[in-house]
């Protein structure tokens, strides 16, 4: 896993892309053909609207096709793994708590206070809470995945990257559209949407989605178990504009989402020992789990979103306001199998030392925020940005164990909340220095503390009740941004970029099977990048590249599970990542297109004495073991779910065909196997693998159908795992067909 590829190896696959694809491409062009080109992309990622092309950040923009193809299958916002170069989502949950990871940097942290290094931006409010972050994407008119640290305008939590979902607006004209499928294991999902004006002045929008799969994944147990793999996910979104004066406009969001269901099943044993990769017979569609018959996720979402924007004679003045709040339990067979070793009945599949059955909940919360920012027209010599931000967070969460063996009766529970208040005060000045050449320039300085209180009421080991103290930490930091952007001419540009961002100090007080409070102090992350974005063909390709180097001070790792089943914080003395990342837009002819991406992520782990615990099952560990502590020594190893590659294409054919048009697409993702863990072994690796989807379908005038198909070759493959009691495993969603019917005004 430790690799040793340089510098200069990365550098030269990456100009191979550089010369290879526009050459391969040319052959397939119509090179005469003027006014064939491509649609250019406007993104918002400096909170401003600009070509991609002029944002000196490495970043792709997901248009509302795209997203359609990806999750038309009832998918929840996982299906932005690996879509892009850099970006890794992943899940222990099910359809919520997303855990992103770009360029390799994330946080495997499983509790409902978690904090990320990668921010979820919707409508421009920032969700911090995990659960959150799993909100339904649909009637979304892009999303866009900014890579390396976005400090500066998007506040901490950020040096990893950053994803903006940018929803459909209330519009000055009538439009609608509405789309159902029906696929295997009952598979169905509805979208639709409806916007449009009122008045002169006024604009409303209404959409929805409604997604359910019938339970899958069949139990193999006579007595006692039950299927898993079901769920119903139901969210909407309404929306108003209106234009109060002239120069005055307000945007309304009200937003939610009701979610019964789509937890993830664990499978006890799916490894062997000594082997990577499922073992020998293993089914993912079969369930062992003798405690599943009382396994349930249940989450509800609610928010509200307000913006004001006055143009104040060339000046315009910003105000958002956003209000989320979230409720969740999850209760589930984390052993994922039946019975326990010391029993006369034994365990099945394989070797189970003892039931593990638990749960964990949000029972309050709330998250308020607050931007005020000014900022001047978009054509000046000078552009300028300043602003204010305060952000507001109250949790409630509840943790409890269950003796499965005495029918699943309440045996361990403890309580933690926690408070968060952060300000800031930031500003972002881009300046032509040439009629070629733009400097820009970009500070924030945030404040913020936080405080959390836990308590254990009762633990599954006989250990006494616990009340420690409050625990509070707190940081001030600045984090900025300095790049240079040349213009080579009217169709290429050069940039280079440095920056650095920072994740908040960070508390973790899982009291149910520990004993500790830990913390983890704020995590410096200096960014260096350079990048070409040209457009080649006459307009038929884009094409951009980007390399990059990171250093993380004090990188903040979350130890997890292990023999002792802790979830403890800890800070690595740093961090080092490079790599780079290179994606393509074509038009071969004037029926078919063309899109690819591809990333090197290389990550490495240095601290000398650092040691996490490790599996309390029968892996092979490849680390040191440290003979006081019993742990690995983890210097040198890779980021977990950090992927070295990460590749995707994508095929989108259309032809017309008798008064209407035809059309095929297909689509593939590749990622490079990955550590799960902090230690390194055999069995604990997310294998390399592909994944692909394809669509045929025909429209006519409003109306369209298609069949569809997702993980087409219904690939196994693994996403995450659990190490403390058996070799049990989190696998991917099996391979999905199905027909939809689709209308749009």
């Amino acid at each position: 896993m430790k690799s040793t590829r340089t510098w200069r190896a990365a550098l030269a696959s990456c100009c191979a892309i550089a010369l290879l694809a526009p050459a391969a491409l040319a052959q397939e062009a119509a090179p005469d053909d003027g006014a064939l080109k491509l649609k250019s992309v406007t993104v918002t990622a400096t909170k401003r609207e600009e070509n991609i092309k002029d944002v000196p950040v490495s970043l792709t923009s997901l248009d509302e096709s795209a997203l359609q193809a990806y999750g038309q299958a009832g998918e929840d916002i996982q299906f932005l793994t690996a879509r892009v170069p850099s970006l890794i989502i992943e899940t222990s949950f099910g359809r919520i708590f997303p855990r992103p990871y770009i360029r390799g940097l994330g946080n495997t942290d499983f509790d409902f206070n978690a904090s990320q290094p990668v921010s979820f931006i919707y409508d421009e409010i920032v969700y911090e809470n995990p659960v959150l972050k799993g909100f339904p994407v649909f009637d979304t008119e892009r999303v866009e995945v900014l890579r390396g640290p976005q400090g500066t305008l998007f506040g901490r939590n950020t040096p990893a990257g950053a994803l903006k979902f940018e929803s459909v607006k209330p519009g000055d004209e009538l439009d609608a559209y509405a789309r159902a499928s029906y696929g295997s294991f009952g598979t169905t999902n509805v979208e639709a949407a409806v916007g449009g004006p009122v008045s002169d002045r006024v604009s409303l929008r209404l959409s929805g989605v409604f997604q359910r799969r019938d339970d899958y994944v069949e139990t193999a147990l006579p007595t006692g178990g039950a299927d898993a793999g079901g769920y119903e996910d139901f969210a909407w979104r309404a929306q108003a504009k209106v234009e109060v004066t002239d120069n005055l406009t307000w945007l309304g969001n009200l937003h939610g989402r009701t979610l019964d269901g789509g937890q993830v099943s664990f499978q006890a044993n799916a490894f062997q020992t000594g082997s990577a990769g499922p073992r020998p017979g293993f089914d993912r569609e079969l369930t062992f789990a003798d405690a599943q018959i009382n396994s349930v996720l249940e989450t509800d979402v609610f928010g509200f979103t307000s913006r004001a924007d006055w143009d104040l004679s060339g000046v315009e003045l910003t105000y958002l306001l956003g209000y989320e709040t979230v409720e969740t339990f999850s209760r589930g067979d984390v052993d994922g199998g039946a019975g326990a070793a010391f029993l006369p009945t034994g365990s099945t599949p394989g070797f189970i030392p003892f039931p593990a059955e638990s749960a964990d909940g949000i029972d309050d919360h709330q998250q308020i925020t607050h931007e005020l920012r000014l900022s001047n027209g978009d054509d000046a010599a000078l552009r300028w940005t300043a602003g204010l931000y305060a952000f507001d967070e109250e949790i409630d969460i509840s943790s409890y164990s269950y003796d499965t063996l005495a029918g699943g009766i309440e045996n361990g529970s403890a309580f933690q909340t926690q408070d968060t208040e952060s300000i800031a005060v930031f500003g972002n000045l881009a300046y032509d220095l040439t009629d070629r050449l733009t400097g820009q320039i970009g500070l924030r300085y945030t404040d913020e503390s936080k405080d959390l209180t836990a308590r254990r009421v009762v633990s599954p080991f006989g250990a006494p009740p616990l009340s420690p103290p409050t625990v509070s930490v707190g940081d001030e930091q600045l984090s900025w941004d300095a790049s240079l952007t040349y213009a080579v001419n009217d169709d290429t540009n050069l940039y280079g970029r440095i920056a650095r961002g920072f994740r908040a100090p960070s508390i973790q007080g899982r009291l149910v099977f520990g004993d500790v409070i830990t913390t983890a102090d704020s995590e410096i992350l200096d960014s260096y990048e350079a990048g070409l974005k040209t457009t080649l063909l006459d307009g038929r390709l884009d094409a951009n590249l980007a390399v990059y180097a990171y250093t993380v001070e004090d990188l903040q790792l979350t130890a997890i599970g292990g023999a002792g089943n802790f979830n403890q914080l800890l800070n690595a003395e740093e961090g080092k990542g490079y790599g780079f990342e290179a994606d393509i837009r074509a038009l071969l002819s004037e029926n078919l297109a063309f899109s690819a991406g591809l990333s090197y992520n290389n990550t490495e782990i240095n601290d000398a004495g650092l040691t996490a615990g490790i599996c309390g099952s029968a892996c092979t560990v490849l680390d040191p073991i440290d003979p006081v502590t019993g742990g690995a020594l983890i210097d040198g190893n890779p980021f977990p779910q950090a992927p070295e590659w990460i590749a995707n294409f994508a095929f989108d054919y259309t032809r017309d065909f008798r008064g209407g048009e035809l059309f095929a697409t297909t689509d593939w993702s590749y990622r490079s196997d990955a550590n799960i863990f902090l230690y390194e072994s055999i069995e604990f690796t997310a294998e390399g693998r592909w994944e692909g989807g394809a669509s045929l379908g025909y429209r006519h005038g409003p109306w369209s159908a298609k069949a569809f198909v997702r993980n087409l070759t219904d690939e196994v493959g693994t996403v995450s795992a659990i190490d403390f009691n058996n070799l049990s495993g989190i696998f991917n969603q099996p391979r999905i067909y199905g027909v939809e019917l689709g209308w749009a005004l």
